[in-house]
């Protein structure tokens, strides 16, 4: 680091002590001594992405808590109410965060990179990062309905034909109803809302530009509207369309308070401007006595000419079209079914060009998430689209071969070459031409950085200490990125076999069985002295909830097999000390309740066939917003997101995968493993179950699960790549079976 040799630290040093601050450069080398010693401290984007966070956070903190008679979003509400749960202290907080409610939905078009976001009480947010839109009901008698204020809301993800966000109030007579999508037409793309409003007395529908959205304070400097009063201008840039005129049209700033305190002055301007960035407006629309009164709202985007010529991989799609030959689940458990249903679509709506872990927080790409949502993809039949964003990866590495997502992370190489082999195997195609290089340089880069450690006593042969996966602690020798390491030797071999190049493919495979093997001897040291076989965050760990990242050796990369000692005791242990509420509860970084690692562990026990697992799945089925989303980490108190992005899309991601795993799932001899997730009252009365056309290593299946009560049915069709592989029936409780080839049904009597 420059702090090691520039005579900068002398002067810093000096500087901060004259003026009664603490010494950085002292403050840097203790923070450094809590890690091992690495390349980075900390990732930079890491770094940038919390000093947003807290920039906005610090503006908060001078917005809100002395304008506390304004109309917040719903976390403000929530986190500045004493007498609520979600009630945080401010007191040496310098930064305002919502640490409560991180919970939105995404709603949008396949291929269409703009992602309106709703919160849970309806509060839109049209443009990335921008302001948002509001709206109440307000009677003439002093009653209404002020959407983050309420305890009636209710929330839905529509997925018929569209994907639409539907919010419901009522209060007594007054009932508030919106519906939030986006619309493509010949020449624009439109996030388009629906309002229906109904007083049972004279009353007004108001539609507000707030300037804020879920994160909290987000800029407005100047609002006018159109001369026909039918639609506003928001800070010179975006429009708002009405579909009538309102009654009304009422504007603020920040000297005169929030608009919802002059909605009836007799105020007749045209426009606001603030130089502080707080203008809001209104468009009061009145309803009369027990008449619904409906608006509707056109915000649009750019053109969708302007759109599909600028877009790299394929023209905006509707849904019926992209879900028409995905993979579909019928099963007799409507929540589960409508989870896997919205992840689908949720893994598919933040694939456009390119892949994103979430429409807000997260709207970037790494290739950590990249992969999992990638093979969930895969699992749900998008096979093409897998390819052909697959395509985009060589050019996203650098020439040293480093797939970089964020300095100090070594497992995204690993990752890389283990979602383009599971892409190969599962097409049935040979890796194209264009990624012979890649693969090479991907691979040498794991060998080299291996090396890069070799003075490292004790721990030579494995990766140098790095961030790792930012759930794990300080920087050091995670086995996490190890094993992935492990996993991308192991498929550049596999495709450099394809390719032809039998020396690289031998020289690589060696390579793999040497890191094992390096990775092993370490395990067997610390289990030695555990007195019984586990595996923690690293070498240089105790046992902590760190270990979760371990697991990755059993889900998803199967490097043992499915009874593995190591890896069930890492699950025993994370079962007993780490879950809250039915979810794994992570004390790293997340501190809370963390769905799709919560589903690791689950996956490990369902391919140890330990009926655990399902009580794990039905944990994070019941964290599931309304919307069936889940955020990054879930507060166990508020059962809110406290961490990340208020839409994981790895989340979604994994439990498309988990539902998979349930139906088929595929071991390491080859074979297919089926119904081996089904629970018992799924099929106890008379059901019907069906999963597919599903992908798997060896082509695609249908299975189909008939139950009268008393006897059950399991049939399959396969599509198989070259030939039909060993099927085993493990269903829960019962012996497994082994159809004899060319069998496609097996019939088991239910015992009650």
């Amino acid at each position: 680091m420059w702090l090691k040799w520039m005579p900068w630290r002398f002067i810093i040093s000096r500087l901060a002590k004259s003026k009664g601050f603490l010494d950085p450069v002292n403050l840097i080398y203790r923070l450094s001594q809590f890690a091992q010693p690495s390349e980075v401290m900390a990732p930079v984007e890491l770094l940038r992405a919390g000093a947003v966070l807290h920039a906005r956070g610090l503006i908060n903190s001078q917005a809100i808590q002395h304008n506390l008679d304004w109309i917040w979003p719903y976390w403000v509400e929530k986190q500045f109410d004493p007498h609520s749960s979600s009630f945080i202290p401010r007191a040496f907080s310098l930064t305002h965060i919502n640490l409560t409610h991180r919970n939105w939905t995404a709603v949008g078009l396949p291929g269409f990179n703009q992602l309106p976001i709703v919160d849970p009480r309806g509060l839109i947010t049209p443009f990335f990062d921008g302001w948002s839109i509001d709206s109440w009901i307000i009677s003439s008698d002093g009653r209404s309905i002020i959407l983050s204020k309420s305890n009636s809301v209710s929330q839905t993800l529509n997925l018929d034909n569209a994907l639409a966000v539907s919010t419901n109030a009522q209060s007594g007579t007054l009932r508030l109803d919106s519906k939030v999508e986006v619309i493509c037409e010949p020449d624009k793309c439109f996030c388009r809302i629906h309002y229906h409003g109904l007083s049972d007395k004279k009353g007004w529908l108001v539609i507000s530009v707030r300037p804020f959205n879920p994160e909290g304070i987000s800029f407005v400097h100047e609002i006018s509207m159109f001369e026909n009063k039918k639609g506003l201008k928001i800070n010179n840039v975006n429009e708002i369309y009405f579909n009538r005129e309102p009654n009304s049209i009422k504007f603020s700033n920040y000297n005169i308070g929030d608009v919802r305190n002059h909605l009836f002055d007799e105020s007749n301007t045209a426009k606001v401007k603030c130089n502080v960035g707080m203008a809001s407006a209104a468009a009061v629309f009145e309803l009369k006595p027990r008449i619904i009164g409906s608006v509707v709202l056109n915000i649009p985007y750019e053109s969708a000419d302007k759109y599909q010529g600028a877009c790299k991989l394929r023209k905006i799609s509707s849904w019926e079209n992209i879900l028409h030959d995905s993979c579909k689940l019928e099963i007799p458990d409507e929540r589960f079914k409508y989870l896997f249903d919205s992840a689908v679509r949720t893994v598919i709506l933040h694939s456009p060009e390119s892949i994103y872990a979430g429409p807000y927080t997260y709207k970037r790409f790494w290739f950590r998430d990249a992969v999992f949502i990638l093979n969930s993809l895969l699992c749900s039949g998008f096979t093409a689209k897998v390819g052909e964003l697959l395509d985009t990866f060589p050019a996203k590495q650098k020439h040293s071969g480093y797939f970089l997502s964020q300095e100090g992370e070594w497992d995204s190489n690993g990752q890389v070459l283990w979602i383009m082999e599971t892409y190969c195997r599962m097409s049935g195609q040979n890796p194209p031409e264009k990624w012979r290089e890649c693969v090479k340089k991907a691979a040498d880069w794991i060998i080299k950085k291996r090396a890069a450690n070799r003075k490292n006593k004790g721990l030579s042969g494995l990766f140098p200490a790095g961030f790792s996966a930012e759930h794990l602690g300080p920087s050091d020798h995670y086995y996490w990125d190890n094993f992935w390491g492990v996993a991308g030797l192991k498929a550049a071999s596999y495709m450099m076999g394809l390719y032809g190049d039998i020396d690289a493919k031998n020289m690589y495979s060696r390579e793999s069985a040497d890191f094992l093997r390096c990775i092993e001897s370490k395990i067997k040291i610390f289990s030695e002295k555990q007195g019984y076989p586990i595996i923690p965050a690293s070498p240089n760990r105790r046992m902590d909830s760190g270990a979760i990242g371990s697991l990755c050796a059993g889900y998803p990369l199967k490097i043992w097999d499915e009874r593995d000692a190591r890896i069930l005791n890492i699950a025993e242990y994370l079962l007993k000390e780490s879950v809250v509420e039915g979810g794994f509860f992570h004390d790293i970084t997340h501190s809370g309740i963390n769905a799709y690692l919560t589903l690791h562990i689950a996956q490990v026990l369902l391919r140890a066939g330990d009926f655990r697992y399902y009580e794990l799945m039905q944990g994070i089925a019941d964290f599931a917003s309304s919307t069936g989303q889940w955020p990054e980490a879930i507060h166990p108190n508020t059962r809110g997101g406290c961490m990340g992005d208020g839409q994981h899309v790895w989340a979604a991601a994994e439990w498309i995968l988990m539902i998979r795993n349930c139906f088929v799932r595929e071991e390491n001899n080859g074979s297919l493993i089926l119904c081996s997730g089904i629970p018992q009252h799924w099929y106890i009365k008379k059901s019907t179950l069906s999963f597919g056309p599903a992908p798997t290593l060896n082509g695609r299946i249908s299975i189909q699960i008939n139950s009268n009560g008393e006897r059950m049915k399991i049939s399959w069709k396969g599509q198989w790549i070259k030939k039909e592989p060993d099927i085993e029936i493990k269903l829960p409780g019962y012996p497994s079976i082994k159809p004899e080839k060319g069998t496609c049904e097996a019939e088991v009597v239910i015992e009650r």
